[in-house]
């Protein structure tokens, strides 16, 4: 291998232009091309100051360029047939989340890559958040069952709300966000998820009939641990408590909230998903006089990584992995195993009953 990896960017919005961002200020990468269908990759050039070769068919810029990786940062319907040409290419592959938009598709994907022995990394960007980790962690210290309660809803307005009414010509909200949330519920509980229902309701006429733009999820697993995740998007969406992160277990509880308790109300804002600098811990220790034992403790980090930095960071991790040669069996796996529940959650909305999973 060269000193550099070659790395074709295929989808140039808001996730390919950030993930750009980080091969072009990474030692270790070489953008070799940008693709997309519309002018999104003329912009992307202007705003890095370079002049990368630009595309608008994957197909040519894979067998032009030749990379060594590709980005794939499309909508998830593309991802699989996307996804099956680079690997037959010989490329290791950056995917954003969710793998495909089906498990039949996902599985290709991962069978294909094991086939060719290439890197599939999954855009799970909480898993790259210092934070994130330090919830998870203190989450585990809080005894089982736990009962986890989250939600991430976007107000959204125009082209934020267009790419929204694309994604939902494929996707729902619980599928597309949850799959982040029910990977980070999987790792609180180190547990089997058992089964799951939800709601959901069309809130526009805009959305596809066949879906709908506010939805929440309620899981179950093997431990007696409880979750719910709730989201939505549109123009209509409120931002009362739109951003929840928080754990009860019988020994207290932890939160992420910010070092002021107060988030700035905008929920489009792709910085305020990831805003999280402090946690909150409380426990539920009593004294002989049925007191708390201990007043509620606030950490907070010195770091608050922006969402450039969590690219930054994911990129990093997918640079390792190729160059260490790092097995990429679980990653690949958790990936698919958050879909499937997703999957299941959206299942259960359409068909107004509980999944129960394998």
């Amino acid at each position: 291998m060269s000193n550099k990896i070659s790395v074709l960017v295929i989808g140039c919005g808001n996730m390919g232009a950030s993930h750009a961002t980080a091969y072009h200020n990474h030692n270790g990468f070489e953008i070799c091309g940008l693709v997309s269908r519309g002018k999104s990759k003329e912009g992307l050039n202007r705003s890095l100051g370079s002049n990368y070769p630009l595309f608008s068919d994957f197909k040519e810029a894979i067998l032009n360029t030749k990379p060594n990786a590709v980005c794939i940062s499309t909508y998830p319907d593309t991802h699989e047939e996307i996804s099956l040409f680079a690997l037959e290419n010989n490329c290791h592959i950056f995917l954003e989340k969710p793998i495909a938009a089906d498990l039949i598709g996902s599985r290709k994907i991962i069978e294909k890559a094991e086939e060719k022995n290439k890197k599939l990394v999954v855009g799970y960007i909480l898993r790259h958040h210092p934070i994130w980790k330090e919830f998870i962690k203190e989450s585990k210290k809080l005894g089982k069952p736990l009962a986890m309660r989250m939600n991430l809803n976007q107000q959204s307005s125009g082209e934020t709300w267009d790419v929204h009414k694309s994604l939902l010509a494929s996707l729902s909200p619980i599928v597309d966000c949850g799959v982040h949330y029910l990977d980070v519920m999987c790792q609180m509980t180190e547990s089997k998820p058992l089964s799951v229902s939800a709601i959901g309701v069309r809130l526009s006429d805009e959305v596809p009939n066949d879906n709908y733009n506010y939805g929440q999820l309620q899981i179950r697993f093997q431990d007696g641990s409880v979750g719910w995740y709730e989201a939505g998007w549109g123009p209509m969406i409120s931002e009362t408590a739109f951003f929840v992160k928080d754990v009860i277990g019988p020994k207290g509880s932890v939160s992420i909230v910010s070092d002021d308790d107060v988030f700035e109300k905008d929920s489009d804002n792709l910085e305020n998903h990831t805003k999280n600098n402090c946690l909150k811990i409380h426990s539920s220790e009593l004294d002989e006089n049925h007191k708390f034992v201990s007043p509620n403790k606030k950490i907070i980090y010195d770091e608050d990584p922006s969402h450039q930095d969590l690219c930054d960071n994911e990129q990093e991790f997918f640079y390792n992995s190729i160059v260490n040669d790092e097995d990429l069996k679980s990653h690949m796996e958790d990936a698919y195993k958050s879909l499937q529940i997703a999957l299941a959650c959206d299942e259960a909305v359409k068909k107004s009953n509980t999944v129960f999973l394998d």
